[in-house]
């Protein structure tokens, strides 16, 4: 039995299938989640992330350096990212820079991020 296929002729612009494809991210959400993603999205954030969790106190910058497998500058460089994006913030003390994870700005990204991948299933 041989099928016989039917290809029907569009008009240049018009729909192959019915109903309409919209993101359900309007796109000033789709930038935050963007940013969001970004922000995690380097694996020496999350190593900065994870040492000041699992430290309740402050951790001093030069723990820091010694800590990460990357040279000062780069290291300022993430911390910088990270307290731009509101995640981590830092006290001097004398000469030296403590960091300490601000929970609040965590908890927000994580419902953030959170309720998207809900979305997607």
């Amino acid at each position: 039995m041989t099928a016989i296929i039917e290809f029907q002729e569009r008009k240049l612009g018009s729909r192959c299938c019915e109903g309409v494809a919209q993101p359900q991210l309007d796109p000033a959400a789709a930038q935050r989640l963007s940013d969001d993603l970004q922000i995690l999205g380097h694996p020496v954030r999350l190593q900065i992330l994870d040492i000041l969790a699992q430290h309740a106190g402050q951790v001093c910058v030069c723990d820091l350096e010694a800590a990460l497998p990357v040279k000062q500058p780069t290291v300022s460089h993430h911390l910088k990212l990270l307290r731009s994006a509101g995640l981590i913030d830092s006290e001097r003390h004398g000469q030296w820079a403590y960091y300490f994870i601000r929970r609040d700005s965590l908890a927000e990204l994580r419902t953030r991020v959170s309720q998207w991948l809900n979305v997607l299933g």
